[in-house]
């Protein structure tokens, strides 16, 4: 059974830092390219950053670029977004998804499996 647990959200204010975790079980996170994505109050869901399988070849949205870093530990089969210099327009939930081979990393409808969201909320 595949499942994906996000947790490490909080309260934080605007320069700070945050790590979420994904915890995976049900699958190996080496087998599967894993996204992390976001949704604001009142806005669409959108990608965040992705890390591919095996190669574990990164990439970012353009909003986060230098200020997020995805990585995993394999022996954890864990995935973590560490978020540095964080904007209060980087608030939302965050939630982590796992997709065999997703050719458009940042299209929701490119991962088969979802994990619960985790809260960041920024303040000014």
């Amino acid at each position: 059974d595949v499942q994906l647990q996000a947790s490490g959200g909080g309260l934080v204010q605007a320069g700070g830092s945050l790590r979420l975790s994904c915890q995976a079980s049900g699958f190996s996170v080496n087998d599967y390219g894993l996204g992390w994505f976001r949704q604001a109050p009142g806005k669409e869901r959108e990608g965040v950053s992705f890390i591919g399988s095996s190669a574990g070849w990164t990439y970012y949205a353009e909003a986060v670029k230098g200020r997020f870093t995805i990585s995993r530990d394999i022996a954890k089969n864990t995935v973590y977004l560490q978020m540095d210099s964080l904007k209060p327009d980087d608030t939302g939930v965050y939630s982590c998804a796992a997709g065999h081979a997703p050719l458009s990393w940042y299209r929701e409808d490119e991962y088969t499996n979802w994990g619960q969201g985790t809260q960041v909320t920024v303040s000014s």
